[in-house]
């Protein structure tokens, strides 16, 4: 099995949160991965496991993922440096893997996903269905989404891949939904190159009729404990009357 490689280099930087809270330090990474698989290129400035900027090679920018920071702070690598270190990685890319082409075997991840909404939902209301994909390597995954079990592509995004402290990559998709009773939604990674999917599912529920049977089954419980302390009391006080003759 030939070895198709994926160079990944990061560049690290120690820095505390004392705004968030907490004295456990973070670490600001930047991260730049080229391989053989789409996409080609990855490049991304995260915090911890929070992907902050991610760097678009077909528009050649700097895109933010949190609003509140600048689109592109003057700390960002300029367009120039970025793509003679992107150069750099691809040419070096295919020395190593002509190199190791038949000697090792190639690393592969089993995509893990995790689907969730990402507020509590409502029944009618608009929400948004997150797909976390976990575990990948190499970042080379599609993701995509079905409503009981028809594929969508409305009001779906996708973010970039985020390195991980693992040697490995994460991944998030969004779905925009408006849930009714019963319905099925699922995400579907698929691997590029494999013939292999990982599928996970969330199923849309009536908060409001469960809450409804729980109150209702909470109290026939009630009231089946206080007609039982009832009859235990009646016994007592026939049994009582019986031992005095009363």
């Amino acid at each position: 099995m030939g070895a198709e490689a994926v160079l990944v280099a990061a560049g690290c930087l120690w820095v505390a949160l004392g705004a968030a809270g907490t004295d456990e330090p973070q670490v600001l990474s930047e991260v730049l991965f080229c391989q053989p698989d789409e996409p080609l290129l990855g490049l991304a400035v995260t915090l911890g496991t929070e992907q902050l900027f991610w760097f678009n090679f077909s528009g050649l920018s700097w895109i933010q993922r949190v609003p509140e920071l600048p689109p592109e702070p003057p700390e960002l690598e300029p367009l120039e440096l970025v793509l003679k270190d992107a150069d750099f990685c691809q040419h070096l890319l295919l020395i190593l893997t002509n190199i190791a082409s038949g000697q090792l075997a190639q690393a592969r991840g089993i995509p893990v996903a995790k689907l969730f909404p990402s507020q509590p939902p409502a029944l009618g209301k608009p929400t948004t269905l997150v797909c976390l994909v976990e575990n990948i390597f190499p970042p080379a995954v599609d993701i995509t989404w079905r409503v009981d079990d028809v594929p969508v592509t409305h009001g779906v995004t996708h973010t970039d891949y985020t390195a991980t402290d693992i040697v490995s990559f994460i991944r998030f998709s969004y779905l925009q939904v408006t849930p009714s009773t019963g319905a099925t939604y699922s995400c579907v990674v698929t691997s590029q190159g494999l013939n292999r999917s990982t599928v996970a599912y969330w199923v849309a529920q009536d908060t409001e009729d469960t809450t409804t049977l729980w109150t209702a089954l909470c109290g026939a419980a009630m009231a089946l404990g206080i007609a039982l302390a009832l009859m235990g009391i009646t016994m007592m006080v026939v049994a009582w009357r019986s031992r005095t003759g009363g």
